[in-house]
């Protein structure tokens, strides 16, 4: 469980030095997948990706970890019908353990977090239908500080152990290890584990730092190939990033891992869990929940429950799946399944709604009149011609599932409700807003109307029709609003609902909803102000908050230090940890944006990023990539007519780790 930060619960130790993160690059993804790597294990395990449950996430190494937690999930896997959607693994992390080994060289569980001992925790899950998992690690010690035993020298007698006491599953961590080599010593426990005679799943957890995709598939049933997720948005898109070029290494028996999930720890919005469920989803992830499901929430259970997204993890052919398009952070991802359909992904990566659209052809789908398209998340069916499209909320996931079907136009078009843009609202002052209702059926949407709804006190006039007694294939309704928030409306973000509803030849009901925001904005003051003390519309960060006029620090707000670079210390800025975006209404009145950028002296020698500025939808200047061991360097930007200008800094390719970022003294010129 390595953390990208200097004040950590758990850091990955090798040897005694702390390594540095070894990621892929870029995304250089082929539209076409390659044939999947062949398993050599084939032991008839892993066969689809592994879906259970681990504590880390929830608890790290806390006191509540404990026998009557562990066997409190079994409960609720079974009480709250995981176990029926298909979660199966009940997994101890680190801290199981005591410190010291006993007079024969074995493993001692810890008596008081686990008073009956594992054998007794693995019978109780047994007993629920259910598997048990444990962790240690390919070193001399695991990765907690207190240095508990890890499996280097031991591996036949640890792996005895675990067979004995009716183990399941093994995650064989990375810490400690001496500088051994990595295939040598989680080959070794394969063979450790085989020799038990056993079944027990092995998951290889050394960060993707020896690139196990390339030498595993023989060795392990998955294996890690990011360091550890944290329970932010920025964390889960650099991970999601690392792992999506990796599809052609997965398949059935041997799995690219990105890690647990965080659905439900708090992090991230609904939305952003549902994306990442979807996502890990369609990459052919395993599913192990990282959450306390104890204190989980209706939406939580909603997210992990959700079958028919689960039934795109587990499908049997096991494809991962690829990119089609990413650009602007239109996210396209298509999954094959065995049944021939295409699971499809439209992600927005971005803050604001966009439109995200491809085709039946483009996503591998063969010639047909008209297609069936499952809506994952609404549990709908329509037809469609073979456009599949929707404008998708800021960093939300559209999933569906797409099938050449002679059945298709027995369900409703589909339809695509649509914006301009995400309005901006200064108050009292009418603003401008285009809703669109578009039929992508073969068949014809009848007798449709729309409406848009907002917060109390907020005048909602349509400037045009917002009915029509008829939308056929490719057209569409289009309909001009103006909001007007109240005087004194104070800035932020407030919630609206467009809605439609129109009949199917059939002659059924159809109603389906856009909710979006519109953000109450100030005109920006003229002449030269800092950034750091101007409001923004919003801001996104890798871990941790935007600081305002400080670096990043850690993951509190307000924890951050003086901004430094180089040495030099600025008193004004914005400190940030990628992947990062910060958006600024500029109102079409500003000119430049200026700055001094770099990775803040805080990491020492760590941290790889680089800076971008965007005007609206153009990018009008970048750096590169940067380094700790560069000094800063100094962005001018033309912003001239921009609504929105957007400061964003990426990871540079090799993941978040130890990637605080400062725009130092960054200035706006209106």
């Amino acid at each position: 469980m390595r953390h990208p930060h200097t004040r950590t619960t758990r850091r990955r130790l090798v040897g005694a030095v702390v390594t540095g993160l070894l990621c892929t690059g870029g995304l250089t993804v082929p539209a076409v997948a390659q044939d999947p790597v062949s398993p050599a294990l084939a032991d008839g395990q892993a066969l689809t990706p592994p879906m259970g449950f681990n504590n880390w996430n929830s608890t790290n190494c806390r006191p509540e970890f404990n026998e009557s937690m562990v066997e409190g999930i079994a409960d609720i896997f079974v009480d709250k019908g995981l176990k029926a959607a298909g979660y199966q693994y009940v997994n101890l992390d680190d801290c199981w353990a005591l410190p010291n080994r006993d007079a024969d060289g074995k493993l001692v569980p810890d008596p008081v977090r686990f008073p009956h001992g594992i054998k007794a925790v693995a019978d109780y899950v047994h007993s629920k239908g259910l598997k048990l998992g444990i962790y240690t690690s390919a070193g001399t010690k695991t990765c907690n500080s207190a240095g508990f035993p890890g499996g280097l020298g031991h591996e036949y007698s640890d792996a005895q152990q675990f067979a004995d006491w009716g183990v399941d599953y093994l995650k064989y961590d990375n810490c400690n290890n001496q500088g051994v080599d990595a295939r040598t010593r989680y080959t070794t426990m394969r063979d450790a584990l085989k020799a038990t005679g056993r079944p027990i799943v092995f998951s290889i957890c050394e960060w993707g730092e020896n690139k196990p995709w390339e030498w595993a598939s023989d060795i392990g049933h998955l294996w890690r190939t990011t360091g550890d997720i944290s329970d932010n948005w920025g964390s889960m898109l650099s991970i999601l990033k690392q792992n999506l070029p990796l599809a052609q290494y997965a398949g059935p028996g041997h799995w690219n891992d990105p890690d647990m999930l965080e659905v439900g720890n708090g992090g991230m919005t609904d939305t952003e869990y549902r994306s990442h469920f979807s996502l890990w989803s369609i990459m052919a992830a395993p599913l192990l929940i990282g959450s306390d499901l104890r204190t989980a929430t209706p939406a939580t259970f909603g997210i992990l429950g959700n079958k028919e997204v689960i039934a795109v993890d587990q499908d049997p052919l096991g494809k991962q799946g690829n990119v089609v398009t990413s650009e602007g952070g239109r996210w396209v991802v298509a999954k094959e399944m065995k049944d021939g359909s295409r699971t499809v992904a439209l992600f927005n990566e971005s803050g604001s709604p966009q439109r995200i659209a491809t085709t039946a052809a483009a996503v591998g789908l063969p010639g047909a009149r008209a297609y069936t398209l499952r809506d994952l998340w609404q549990h709908r069916s329509y037809n469609t011609a073979g456009t599949i499209s929707a404008t998708v909320p800021a960093h939300g996931t559209v999933l569906v599932r797409v099938s050449a079907d002679r059945h298709a136009l027995t369900n409703p078009p589909a339809v695509e409700l649509g914006l301009s843009d995400a309005p901006l609202v200064q108050a009292a002052t009418p603003a401008p807003l285009t809703t669109t209702v578009t039929d992508l059926g073969r068949t014809t949407a009848g007798h449709v109307s729309t409406g848009l709804t907002g917060p109390a006190g907020w005048k909602i006039r349509a400037l045009s029709p917002t009915t029509a007694s008829a939308v056929r294939t490719g057209r569409t309704l289009r309909t001009k609003w103006t909001l007007t928030a109240p005087a004194g409306t104070p800035t932020g973000s407030y919630d609206l609902t467009l809605r439609a509803s129109y009949r199917s030849p059939s002659g059924a009901r159809v109603t389906g909803t856009l909710p979006f925001t519109a953000t109450v904005v100030v005109a920006p003051p003229a002449g030269t102000s800092y950034l750091g003390d101007l409001p923004w519309l919003s801001a996104a960060n890798g871990y941790g908050p935007v600081e305002r006029n400080t670096s990043n620090g850690e993951s509190a707000a307000g924890d951050g230090h003086p901004i430094t670079l180089g040495g030099v210390v600025y008193p004004k800025g914005l400190g940030v940890h990628a992947e990062s975006e910060v958006r600024y209404y500029t109102g079409k009145a500003c000119e430049k944006v200026t700055a001094d950028v770099g990775v803040d002296d805080e990491k020492g020698a760590g941290g790889t990023v680089a800076f971008e500025i965007w005007a609206d939808g153009t990018k009008v200047a970048s750096t590169g990539v940067l380094t700790n061991a560069m000094p800063a360097q100094p962005v001018t930007a033309d912003v001239t007519g921009a609504q929105v200008v957007r400061l964003v800094v990426t990871d540079g390719g090799d993941g978040i780790d130890s990637d605080h970022a400062d725009w130092a003294d960054a200035r706006l010129t209106c």
